[in-house]
């Protein structure tokens, strides 16, 4: 499949929902995990069963309650991160607060945090480098001499490579390289997304060399207005770039150049985040909801569309005032590979929901 000829593939339709798409270590004792409290366990009793569960068909899900709780008094901060796993099953969960990164069992068992030196990590992508397992990370805030970088670090949180504002880049000040995401290349390449700075996608080689920026503020096409979110997307003749066009409300696949391919999906409610189950595609939303789409990058399910639209992305929103089974503002979001999904929402306190598939 030529993948830069439009005529292989069904662009501009529009779906039956009216989508366009272009293509139809701290210690334990410090996190110990403690008991739900009693309060919580009881409102469970009167919680209409149908209240918890979302979505459709084969993408039926149904809430965790209490899944992931931190001990009594803390909280996970905004939640303004990302979500991975490793290869024994584990989720990380970075989050807006001194804790860093929350390492939890698949039953929402705290094991660990890592990272503590960062607390502001606001994208995790795993990769496996010749039998080791890594986290890619982009940083808001670390120690006071290392805010905004690029890390790659192992499952432990011991650093191995920082990146930070390239000079042949052309930055003039600090605030305007503003990282949102990064990815691996199959040939370890480093992609990384200057999502709340300029938009420009850069390219480094896997020492970290400075290969070039591409893209850039605009809504024209090859052109991002927040380029949020960043995802190797594997399901095609040859590896993409998948970007979450955040406040152009699309996603956009590049190729490994960073050269502009098409926009496959339109209309999206501000996109932030991808992650991959097979053919199809998980993707959080910031106006209050999880999309999945198909091969074709179809929607095929929504999951947790909050009704409240005054509940989109607003961080002042109280946890408490959110329905279990919708989202004010999901932001991370990890399909793992029974099809579970865990989603982050971005609010003061925070919130990351497990959401369990529905076996048929």
């Amino acid at each position: 499949m030529n993948l830069r000829n439009p005529n292989h593939s069904p662009l501009g339709m529009v779906n039956r929902r009216g989508f366009c798409t272009a293509a139809a270590v701290s210690t334990l004792g410090m996190l110990s995990s403690s008991p739900a409290p009693a309060s919580a366990a009881a409102d469970d009793q009167h919680v209409d069963p149908i209240q918890l569960r979302t979505g459709n068909g084969e993408w039926t899900y149904d809430v965790v309650p209490h899944w992931g709780l931190l001990p009594a008094g803390r909280t996970f901060g905004g939640t303004h991160g990302g979500i991975a796993s490793d290869k024994f099953g584990n989720l990380y969960v970075s989050t807006q607060s001194d804790t860093g990164i929350l390492v939890y069992n698949k039953d929402g068992k705290l094991l660990k945090t890592i990272a503590n030196e960062y607390p502001e990590v606001h994208s995790l992508q795993h990769a496996v480098e010749a039998g080791e397992e890594y986290f890619y990370a982009t940083v808001q805030k670390g120690t006071p001499r290392e805010n905004w970088l690029f890390l790659k670090m192992k499952t432990d949180g011991t650093i191995v490579q920082k990146i930070t504002a390239p000079p042949e880049a052309g930055f003039h000040a600090p605030n305007e390289w503003r990282l949102t995401a990064a990815v691996p290349g199959p040939d370890g390449s480093i992609y990384i997304a200057n999502g709340y700075g300029d938009s420009r996608i850069f390219k480094f080689d896997m020492r970290g060399n400075y290969q070039g920026g591409f893209s850039g503020k605009g809504t024209e096409n090859g052109k991002c207005n927040c380029s949020h979110g960043l995802a190797l997307d594997m399901r095609y003749d040859q590896p993409l770039l998948l970007v979450c066009d955040r406040e152009n409300l699309r996603l956009s696949h590049f190729d490994l150049d960073v050269k502009f391919v098409r926009n496959i999906t339109l209309h999206l409610r501000r996109p932030c985040t991808v992650s991959f189950h097979e053919d199809y595609a998980v993707v959080s939303e910031l106006q209050g909801r999880v999309t999945i789409l198909d091969k074709d990058n179809v929607p095929v399910s929504f999951l947790g569309d909050n009704p409240q639209k005054t509940q989109w992305a607003d961080y002042d929103v109280n946890p408490e005032n959110i329905a279990p089974a919708v989202f004010s503002a999901a932001h991370g979001c990890h399909i793992d590979e029974d099809g579970n999904i865990y989603v982050s929402d971005w609010n003061r306190s925070g919130r990351v929901t497990k959401l369990a598939r529905v076996k048929r």
